[in-house]
C-alpha cells in the first residue's frame, strides 16, 4: 500500500513530510514525491523513481519555507514506476496537487472523457484523472470541488488534495482505502497510517468510508460526499511507534491476514465489469497467441505453486486444454515439450524468485508464449513476460504468505477466465457467477475474519502440545490443505503435512492418532461427500478432527471435535476463505510457542537463489 502524508500548521512543512514518509518505507514503494506551496504562494513539486533517498538528495538544496505540504510514495499499479507517473499530480493550470491510494476502476472511461474535453494528461495513472476532475469543479472552494469531483469515480481511494490559491488547506477524502487525520495545537495532518504522524500528535481521526476531511492548522470539518456534516470521534493512541507501524497488531503477519478484505478488492479492481463480466486487458496484445496455444504449464514455488494448482484446475475446466503445475526448481531438469503453443505462466510473489525465474528463461528460449503474476512492479519476471498480472496486494513484510496468497489465488482464477472467455469456451452464466462471487468476495473476507482471532487463540491453546498435524483436502481444498500445512511449519516450527483426502489410506493415516490431530478442509464441493468418508477414517483411529466448513453446513458438527466457519462462495474461490481460518490458527499456535512470526528461522521472503 502506498504511504501518503499531508501536513498545515505553522512549522516547516517539507521536514515533517520526509519524516512521516521515512515511517512510511516498511510498507515498501517504488517512487517518493513531494509538492509544497511556500511563503509566496508557488508550487514546488519533486518526485522521483526508487528509493526516498532519491527524492532527499533531489530537494536538499532547495526545498523552499513552506508551512503547508503533501508527499507520497507510490507502489506502482497503473504506469510504470518512473518519476513521471510518480505522485503527485497536477491539473492544467498546476494549481491542483493530489496524490492518490488505491485504485479508480473506471479511470479509462475519465482519462478519454478529459482529454476530449480539452484536458492533457502526461502520466499512465489512473491518480491524473482525478486532479483533471478536480479542476473541472472547482469554483474556489476545494472541499467542494472534491466532492463533485467524487461523485464520478468508481473504485477505492484515500485522496489528498492542495490548491496552491487555498495556503492552509488540505483536502482528504477516503472510500475502502485507510486514511487518518492527526490533530495538535495549532496543526493538521493527514495520513494513511499513524505511523507517519504518531512522532507529532497521539490524537487522530480514522476516517469513515466516504468522509472527505477539510483540514485547517485549527482543525478538521468532515462531510459526506454529499456534503451532509459527519461526526468523528478523536482517539487517543496508546500505540509505540513501532506498534503503530504494525496498525496496533502484535505482528506483520496478523495485519496482514487482517488485510486481505482490501487486498482482495484492490486485485480485483479493473478486473470485474458493473455488469459482472470478466476483463483483463493485459491479455489484449496476447489474444492471438491464447487462441492458438495447446497446453499450459504453470511454474511455481511454496505458496505460490499451491496457488497455481487453483489456477490450473480452473484452467483445464473452462478452456479444455490440459494444465500442470510443476515447481520451479524442478522445472528446467525435467522439462516438458516447450514450444510456441506452450502457455507458460509464472507465479512468484517477489517478481524475483530464482527458481521460477531460470525456468521461465528456459521457456522462453524455446518460443513460448508467458504470462507473469506476480506482486512487484519492475521485478526480474515481469522483464521475461509478454504479459503481467499485478497481483495490487500491496507490501508485504511478514515471510509467510497471507495476503499474496488469496491475491494469487483470485487472480489466477481470474486470469482462467479470462484466456478462456478470449477462446470462446467460457459460457456466459459461468462467466456472470464468477463476476457476481468475486464482488462479493472482499465482503466475504471481512466475515471470515469476524471472531476468527479469538476461535484460533482457542484452539491454538487446546492443541499446542500434539505430536503433529495432518491436513487434508479434496478438489480445491486441496490446496488449502497445503497451505495450511506449509503457514504451520513456516510459524511454529511444528511437524505438519498436507494430504489429497484420498490418499490417507494408502499411507499417511499411520500417524493419525489421539496426539495427531486431522485438519480437514470440509467447504461446500462436488467432493464432500468423499472428504466426509475420509474424515470419518480419522476418527476411526482417535485423531481429534478439526474442519474448516462453510456457514450452514448441519452435517460437519457430526463428525468434528471443532468447526471453523467461513462464508459460503463460488468452489473455485473457496481456497480463499478456507484458508484464513487456518492462517489464523498458524499464527495462533507460534504464538503458544514463542518463536517469531513475522521473520521464520532459516526463511526468507524472497528467494533469490536456486
Amino acid at each position: 500500500m502506498c504511504g501518503i502524508v499531508g501536513y498545515t500548521g505553522p512549522r516547516e512543512a517539507g521536514p515533517i513530510l520526509i519524516a512521516g514518509l521515512q515511517r512510511l518505507e516498511y510498507r515498501g514503494y517504488d517512487s517518493a514525491g513531494i509538492a509544497l506551496v511556500d511563503d509566496q504562494g508557488d508550487l514546488f513539486v519533486e518526485k522521483k523513481a526508487g528509493k526516498l533517498v532519491n527524492l532527499q538528495t533531489a530537494i536538499a538544496d532547495r526545498t523552499p519555507h513552506a508551512a503547508i505540504g503533501l508527499a507520497h510514495t507510490r507502489w506502482a499499479t497503473h504506469g510504470r514506476p518512473n518519476d513521471l507517473n510518480a505522485h503527485p499530480h497536477q491539473d492544467c493550470t498546476g494549481e491542483i496537487t493530489v496524490i492518490h491510494n488505491g485504485i479508480i476502476e473506471n479511470f479509462r472511461e475519465l482519462r478519454d472523457e478529459l482529454a476530449a474535453g480539452g484536458h492533457t494528461l502526461t502520466s499512465e495513472t489512473d491518480t491524473e484523472a482525478l486532479a483533471h476532475l478536480i479542476e473541472d469543479a472547482y469554483q474556489g472552494d476545494l472541499a467542494e470541488a472534491v466532492r463533485v469531483a467524487l461523485r464520478r469515480v468508481e473504485g477505492a481511494y484515500a485522496l489528498a488534495v492542495m490548491h496552491r490559491g487555498e495556503g492552509d488547506r488540505l483536502i482528504g477524502a477516503r472510500q475502502d482505502v485507510p486514511l487518518v487525520v492527526g490533530l495538535a495545537d495549532g496543526e493538521s495532518f493527514l495520513a494513511s497510517d499513524v505511523a507517519a504522524i504518531l512522532a507529532h500528535t497521539d490524537k487522530v481521526i480514522f476516517l469513515e468510508e466516504g468522509d472527505v476531511a477539510d483540514l485547517r492548522p485549527w482543525g478538521v470539518t468532515i462531510t459526506g460526499i454529499d456534503g451532509e456534516p459527519r461526526e468523528r470521534e478523536v482517539t487517543v493512541i496508546d500505540w509505540t511507534l513501532e506498534a503503530a507501524e504494525k496498525g496496533g497488531y502484535e505482528h506483520f503477519m496478523l495485519k496482514e491476514i487482517h488485510e486481505q478484505p482490501l487486498a482482495l478488492a484492490q486485485s480485483i479492481a479493473g478486473r470485474v465489469t458493473r455488469d459482472d463480466g470478466i476483463v483483463v486487458e493485459e491479455l489484449a496484445d496476447m489474444a492471438e497467441t491464447l487462441r492458438r496455444v495447446t497446453r499450459i504449464e504453470l511454474i511455481a514455488c511454496g505458496s505460490a505453486s499451491y496457488a497455481a494448482l487453483v489456477g490450473a484446475s480452473a484452467l483445464e475446466a473452462w478452456t479444455g486444454l490440459p494444465a500442470r503445475v510443476t515447481v520451479g526448481s524442478e522445472f528446467r531438469y525435467s522439462p516438458p515439450p516447450l514450444d510456441a503453443d506452450t502457455l507458460v505462466i509464472a507465479v512468484t510473489q517477489s517478481g524475483e524468485t530464482a527458481d521460477t525465474i531460470a525456468p521461465t528463461r528456459l521457456a522462453r528460449e524455446r518460443g513460448c508464449p508467458i504470462i507473469a503474476v506476480t506482486n512487484t512492479v519492475g521485478s526480474a519476471i515481469t522483464r521475461e513476460a509478454d504479459a503481467v498480472l499485478f497481483l495490487q496486494a500491496g507490501p508485504e513484510i511478514a515471510v509467510a504468505a497471507s495476503k499474496t496468497f488469496v491475491t494469487q489465488v483470485t487472480t489466477l482464477v481470474v486470469l482462467a477466465a479470462a484466456v478462456a472467455k478470449i477462446r470462446g469456451s467460457l459460457d456466459p452464466d459461468a462467466e456472470l457467477d464468477l463476476g457476481v462471487a468475486l464482488r462479493a468476495l472482499p465482503a466475504a473476507a471481512s466475515r471470515a475474519l469476524v471472531g476468527a482471532d479469538a476461535r484460533a487463540a482457542e484452539l491454538a491453546r487446546r492443541y499446542v502440545n500434539s505430536r503433529g498435524f495432518m491436513f487434508v483436502g479434496r478438489g480445491a481444498g486441496y490446496p488449502v490443505a497445503l497451505e495450511g500445512a506449509l503457514k504451520l511449519k513456516e510459524v511454529s516450527y511444528v511437524h505438519a503435512e498436507g494430504y489429497a483426502a484420498g490418499e490417507l489410506k494408502h499411507g499417511p493415516i499411520s500417524l493419525l492418532d489421539a496426539e495427531c490431530p486431522l485438519v480437514a478442509v470440509a467447504t461446500r464441493s462436488a467432493v464432500y461427500d468423499k472428504l466426509i468418508s475420509n474424515v470419518m477414517e480419522g476418527r476411526a483411529r482417535d485423531a481429534r478432527i478439526i474442519a474448516v466448513a462453510t456457514e450452514g453446513d448441519t452435517q460437519i458438527e457430526a463428525y468434528a471435535d471443532d468447526v471453523c466457519w467461513v462464508p459460503d462462495t463460488h468452489e473455485v474461490l473457496s481456497p480463499v476463505l478456507a484458508i484464513i481460518p487456518l492462517q489464523l490458527f498458524a499464527y495462533h499456535v507460534a504464538i503458544a510457542r514463542d518463536t517469531d512470526v513475522d521473520q521464520p528461522r532459516n526463511l526468507a521472503k524472497s528467494v533469490t537463489v536456486e
